[in-house]
Order: C-alpha cells, then sequence, then structure tokens
C-alpha cells in the first residue's frame, strides 16, 4: 500500500472511529457486560466475514469491536492513535508504521510462501522474461505494496536496476483500466485484481510471487492492549480463530469459493482462483526467522527510500501469545 498519504488526511479517517469506540465501550457498561472487549481492526471487513461464514464467531467468550478499514494505511494509523487493539495487514505496511514510530508489536503472523503476487502480461504481448521488462511501461500498483517488493526483487534477479523500467504507481482500479487499454506492458498485483485480469482480460503470468515475497499476513497490537492481560488472552483465542478460518477455506474449497464471491461481489470463477492463495496460509512462530523476514522487506524499503533509518525488527515482535 503506498505511505505517501498526508497524515492530516488519515487522521479524518482515525478520529471518528475513536468516538466510536468511546461510544460502543459506554454503551456495554450501561449493559452490565464486564466480559473484555477486544478492538479489531479489519481490512474490507474480510475477516469477520470469513470467520462468520465458518461458524466461529458463535461462541466468543469476550467482545469484539470490529472496525473496517479500506486498505492497510488506514488500519496502521488506527492502531498508532489507539483507536483498535490488534490488527492485520502484510509485511510491507506493518514494517513502514514500526518505521514510522507506531507502538505496536507482531502478535501472530501467516504465510502463504508468496503466492497470490503476480508480475501480469497481456496475453498477446512478446515479454517473456523479466529481462524483457527492460524500458517497458510497468505498474507494481502502489508504492510499498507486496507487488511493488515483488518487481524490485524480480527487476534484482534479472539483473536490472529499478530505474530500468519506467514505474508507474497506480492505484489498483487506475491500474486495471490501464493495463486493459494497453497504456502499460506489465502490471504487477494481487489476489482478486490479478484473478480479474486474467479471467477476464487473458493476462498471461509472467512471474509469481514465490522466491521473493515473504507473503506474511501480520496480526499487530499495540503495545498499550499487550499491557492488559486479559486482552492478551482475547488476543490468543482470536488469533486461533483466525488459523482456524484458513484451515476452514482449505478443507472447504466449494464453501470458501460461494463465500468470497458473494463477499467480493465476483464471479465464481474469480473467487475460485483466489481461494488456493488464501487457504495457502499457514501460521509461523515467531521466532528469528520470522523477524528476518520482516527486516528483510524493511531493508529494501530503506535501500529504496520508502523510509530511513534503521530498526531491529526483532525488538517488535511479540512472542508471548503463542498457539493453542
Amino acid at each position: 500500500m503506498s505511505h505517501r498519504f498526508s497524515r492530516r488526511a488519515v487522521s479524518r479517517l482515525v478520529a471518528p472511529l475513536l468516538a466510536v469506540a468511546l461510544v460502543c465501550a459506554a454503551a456495554a457498561c450501561s449493559a452490565g457486560d464486564d466480559r473484555v472487549t477486544l478492538r479489531v481492526g479489519d481490512q474490507t471487513g474480510m475477516t469477520e466475514s470469513r470467520l462468520k461464514a465458518a461458524g466461529l464467531l458463535d461462541d466468543v467468550p469476550y467482545r469484539i469491536e470490529w472496525s473496517q478499514f479500506p486498505a492497510a494505511l488506514p488500519l496502521h494509523e488506527a492502531l498508532r492513535a489507539g483507536a483498535v487493539d490488534i490488527g492485520g495487514a502484510a509485511d510491507s505496511p506493518t514494517v513502514a508504521a514500526i518505521a514510522g514510530g507506531s507502538k505496536i508489536k507482531a502478535v501472530a503472523a501467516w504465510s502463504n510462501g508468496g503466492t497470490g503476487t503476480y508480475i501480469l502480461v497481456p496475453r498477446d504481448s512478446t515479454i517473456r522474461t523479466v529481462a524483457d521488462l527492460k524500458g517497458k511501461r510497468v505498474s507494481p500498483t502502489t508504492r510499498g505494496s507486496v507487488a511493488h517488493y515483488l518487481l524490485l526483487g524480480a527487476l534484482k534477479q534479472a539483473g536490472l536496476k529499478p530505474d530500468d523500467v519506467q514505474m508507474n504507481f497506480l492505484a489498483p482500479a487506475d491500474a486495471n483500466a490501464a493495463f486493459s487499454t494497453g497504456r502499460l506492458d506489465a502490471w504487477v498485483t494481487w489476489g482478486v485484481f490479478a484473478a480479474r485480469a486474467r479471467g477476464q482480460q487473458g493476462a498471461r503470468v509472467l512471474l509469481g510471487g514465490q522466491g521473493i515475497n515473504a507473503g506474511l499476513n501480520v496480526l499487530s497490537a499495540t503495545d498499550a492492549a499487550l499491557g492488559d492481560p486479559e486482552k492478551v488472552k482475547a488476543m490468543a483465542d482470536f488469533a486461533d480463530r483466525v488459523d482456524k478460518g484458513f484451515a476452514w477455506g482449505r478443507r472447504n474449497p466449494s464453501a470458501y469459493t460461494d463465500w468470497f464471491a458473494k463477499f467480493a461481489g465476483q464471479p465464481r470463477s474469480v473467487a475460485a482462483q483466489v481461494q488456493p492463495e488464501d487457504a495457502a496460509y499457514r501460521r509461523i512462530p515467531m521466532d528469528d526467522a520470522f523477524a528476518a523476514e520482516l527486516q528483510k522487506t524493511h531493508d529494501t524499503w530503506v535501500e529504496v527510500g520508502l523510509f530511513t533509518g534503521r530498526h531491529d525488527l526483532r525488538r517488535f515482535v511479540y512472542r508471548g501469545l503463542g498457539e493453542r
């Protein structure tokens, strides 16, 4: 996701959430509900919807206060502001938030090995290798995204530099329009955007993210929430439910496809392409190997000037949540 939004613009998104959180907390108190409340930030509402579809929200022993965000940047701004306790995003926006001074820790993570992110070219393109991208117009979608990371890694493997291609940073809808009308020679994107381009436009995969991208889905929590033992217990249970949600998608591919098609408003054929990518997520330990993956992402962005400074990412990994 792009990290070029102004702080003032994002604060306008976060401020209402703070007010809502206070109102909800007051309502819970007046109702005499003494269960701990876990405030969860959710990109597009996908996690809540998946867990509901899998029947994993029927017996929660604590209150979940959901807040939806359109992307990782506003979610991480809400974490920074203390408007939510925990939320999930890819590794790139997570390390960018840490580099920006957000007081958070990574508490749980899943990896799909980089699957689901692709360099696409039109079906009739003469481009056959990454080296053929030299001098071409390429959109890595937004700056600092997993797609941007894949393009940088692929160019490096091919012996090219970032300025050997004409990078056009575009929001997914704009990138799709440019790609479909021939104004781009290649588009680097992920998930449903890639599935639609392949299914509806016949786009060809030049390279996938395996071996370059870590494919991380990271749950981050605020330091303040981690100081509350009852919230830590709720986080541990919530992370387990997220893990069971991914497992549900693996065990029930048809049900997952039906759910995602309805959730995303996409044809079932597109949803069926997303299912194996989402089902590939496996929970990984919060150990030095995980910290090293975050460090690699961080150092890549420093190298290309996305942000400055040096951070030891091991200090931002919380290892006490565990798996149950």
